[in-house]
């Protein structure tokens, strides 16, 4: 077969295992359908326990969420980007925004350097150490 065929050749242990299929009176060469892995496991149950995990605790990493759901790192990842629309950054998927006291903070530490910086003119020549 195949000199006649080259390369288009159908393997030999197809050849068998249609001929069994055959012989057990199957009409079609193509395979039962199987009972396996689901198609997705992006459902809108896991998509809702995900965002549920998620607002529970905005720090928690897509690894204890896919532990906690029983479905892949990827697929949380995949739910974590595509649906809830969340980035990921230093691992951990975290807020885009800061709260009022926050950002409070912020800008009095900015401050403070600012005035430090200033009253000191070798303030950015120390080093941190104190040395």
């Amino acid at each position: 077969m195949e000199k006649a065929y080259g390369n288009e050749a159908v393997i030999r242990s197809n050849v068998f295992r249609w001929y069994s299929r055959f012989r057990d009176g199957r009409d079609l060469v193509e395979d039962n359908e199987r009972d396996g892995r689901p198609k997705s496991t992006r459902t809108e149950v896991k998509i809702a326990a995900a965002a549920n995990l998620f607002k529970n605790d905005c720090r928690i990493a897509s690894r204890m969420i896919a532990e906690s759901l029983n479905i892949p790192k990827t697929a949380v990842l995949r739910i974590l980007k595509e649906d809830l629309g969340k980035k990921n950054l230093c691992s951990r998927f975290v807020p885009h925004f800061l709260t009022p006291e926050q950002r409070e903070d912020r800008v009095t530490s900015c401050q403070d350097i600012i005035a430090m910086a200033d009253a000191d003119t070798i303030f950015f020549k120390q080093n941190y150490c104190g040395k």
